[in-house]
């Protein structure tokens, strides 16, 4: 995979959130987006096999969000990868916009699933990644989950299946930024010790610094002997990359005035596509 690109749509990414987010005009789920930015960038513009002119195709690699709020770290995502225009982006949270403040289901725009309610996202990508090796077809599947996410119990009985299935051909990522919509996780529901969790539930895991793309890529390479799904743990900071919003909670979801996105903007500096 290639680092530098991959990096660079990572800096495009940050600024294209803060610039819709102000656009909006409304409150967004700024601090879970940023946080999975760079796990987001090395998916999409350098594992996943996609096809941006096709994005129907068959053997497409699938990804499904199932921490549907940052649904910011995902559209920005397929933006960077060319399966949605800057005109289609700039619509974001308008009247009648295809891209809300959760994922929709709509394969046109490369959005593989509908995603609000918390703990199901796995389940699904749990029945694509079978319904892959019943076809015997090779594209994978990649989801996203958060950690106060993993506080539900369908999290784990499809932790569970997984393994049972033996389903190789699976990468969850656990978006670990400590942080959830009431609070501090530890403090909500202490997950402890998450990657001896997984691996003592039959995954493969890696626990990296999910903002270290070399980090992140290592792991989405990562092969391991035993048959089994993978699990990346990715240890992120909530907000990253703007400085009053890292650890914020507040930013969880907020309102970015012109005052906030000036020196967010001024943060982030010059980027490109």
């Amino acid at each position: 995979m290639d680092l530098e690109r991959i990096s660079a749509a990572a800096r495009f990414m940050r600024t294209k959130i803060l610039e819709v987010s102000h656009q909006c005009n409304l409150s967004a789920h700024l601090g879970g987006g940023l946080s999975m930015v760079e796990v987001m960038a090395a998916l999409y513009t350098g594992k996943m096999r996609l096809r941006p002119e096709d994005p129907r195709w068959e053997d497409r690699d699938r990804f499904i969000l199932s921490k549907g709020h940052g649904v910011l770290g995902y559209f920005t995502a397929l933006l960077a990868a060319g399966l949605i225009t800057e005109e289609k982006f700039a619509t974001f949270q308008t009247n009648e916009s295809d891209l809300i403040a959760h994922p929709v289901m709509n394969l046109d725009l490369g959005v593989e699933s509908s995603n609000g309610s918390l703990g199901h996202g796995l389940s699904m990508a749990i029945g694509i990644a079978l319904a892959a090796k019943k076809k015997a077809k090779d594209f994978k599947t990649f989801v996203l989950l958060g950690d106060g996410e993993c506080n539900e119990g369908s999290v784990w009985e499809a932790v569970l299946s997984a393994a049972q299935l033996r389903l190789d051909n699976l990468t969850a990522i656990v978006d670990y930024n400590k942080l959830q919509s009431d609070g501090d996780s530890r403090q909500i529901l202490d997950l402890g010790d998450l990657a001896g969790k997984f691996s003592a539930f039959g995954w493969n895991v890696c626990e990296i610094d999910g903002h270290d793309i070399t980090a992140v890529v290592t792991a989405l390479e990562q092969k391991f002997d035993r048959t089994a799904p993978k699990v990346i743990i990715a240890n992120t900071v909530k907000g990253k990359g703007i400085s009053f919003m890292e650890n914020n909670n507040e930013w969880h979801h907020n309102r970015l005035t012109k005052a906030n996105y000036d020196l967010a903007m001024a943060e982030l500096g010059p980027t490109s596509a």
